[in-house]
């Protein structure tokens, strides 16, 4: 008896595999994860047939994984190597561990970003860091996720002194960082857009309460007794438009990314500049509950999965 086709995750970090699998399960589709975190594959043996979901985050390292991605890549290759279906695949993987990577492809597409300096060393980052105004600039590391280490400073002095007291690899996990315009976001506040099946599917308002740490998930909650700042706050908007969003899904489709939340914040003159793209995007589904319309962000990603897993179910039937 052949083996049954299955929806194959891919990931590094169980907390946000499971309400997914719960997901799957709920839409009657068979799944099973691959924690990447470790493992192995022999070169010789031919996968699984089903459909495989990547959903390495740019954030593993944070979470003792720090090879995770190579064995990400690795695995993608090999089942590329056997025409598996797979969603956000080995371009996806790319973008999803380089900043710079993103912001090149998204100005490639016609979508604005903060002017950006990328540097490779303390000399070359203080360098990097006179060249921006009294509004200061924003320190991020080129492999980031969850806002983390990213950090806004008002003049290139209180750089040199935090520089001082910091080695470069406590900064970044590949040795890249990006120097970055820092543009006040109208009202503190981001938006954050999710797309599904490579189509724009609802966005969400973020208001940032003045920090970078805004990862939607439900798991990534910060903890509330944090004196320095305030919650981040996400709301669903009903009816939600901007003309880039043709460009986004443009963007998408180019770099065969077919999951996502793409951000972009506001300026106070009404100019919208995009700055991240998560390829292992999450949900709040507090955000969702609390919203009128019935968006369900994961449910729609198994909805999703569940016909691809049922083309590939007819392609074997055919053959």
């Amino acid at each position: 008896m052949s083996e049954a086709i299955r929806v194959y995750v891919l990931h590094e970090n169980e907390e946000w595999y499971k309400p997914l699998q719960a997901a799957l399960a709920a839409a009657g589709v068979p799944n099973e994860e691959w924690n990447l975190a470790q493992g192995q594959f022999s070169l010789d043996q031919v996968p699984p047939l089903g459909v495989f979901y990547s959903k390495m985050s740019a954030s593993s390292y944070t979470r003792g994984h720090l090879h995770a991605k190579h064995f990400m890549a690795a695995t993608l290759e090999w089942l590329s190597a056997h025409e598996r279906r797979v969603i956000n695949g080995k371009r996806a993987l790319e973008l999803e561990v380089s900043k710079v990577a993103q912001h090149l492809s998204l100005q490639t597409h016609g979508l604005r970003t903060p002017g950006t300096v990328v540097v490779h060393g303390k000399k070359a980052a203080l360098e990097a860091g006179r060249r921006f105004g009294t509004a200061g600039f924003i320190m991020k590391p080129n492999q980031g996720g969850k806002g983390q280490g990213v950090q806004h400073f008002p003049s290139s002095e209180a750089f040199e002194e935090f520089l001082a007291s910091v080695s470069m690899d406590e900064l970044t996990v590949d040795g890249l960082l990006l120097i970055q315009a820092y543009i006040p976001p109208k009202s503190q506040r981001i938006i954050r857009m999710e797309f599904i099946e490579g189509k724009f599917y609802y966005a969400v308002q973020v208001n940032t309460g003045g920090g970078f740490e805004l990862c939607p998930a439900d798991a990534c909650e910060i903890d509330p007794t944090r004196p320095d700042r305030t919650l981040p706050n996400f709301t669903l908007l009903e009816d939600f438009w901007i003309p880039e969003i043709e460009k986004c899904e443009t963007f998408l489709e180019a770099n065969q990314i077919e999951i996502a939340g793409m951000e972009f914040l506001e300026s106070e003159a009404g100019d919208r500049y995009f700055y991240d793209v998560n390829t292992n995007t999450n949900y709040n589904t507090k955000a969702e509950q609390e919203c009128s319309s019935n968006y369900e962000g994961l449910q729609q990603v198994a909805r999703f999965l569940k016909k691809e897993w049922e083309a590939v179910q007819r392609m074997q039937t055919v053959v």
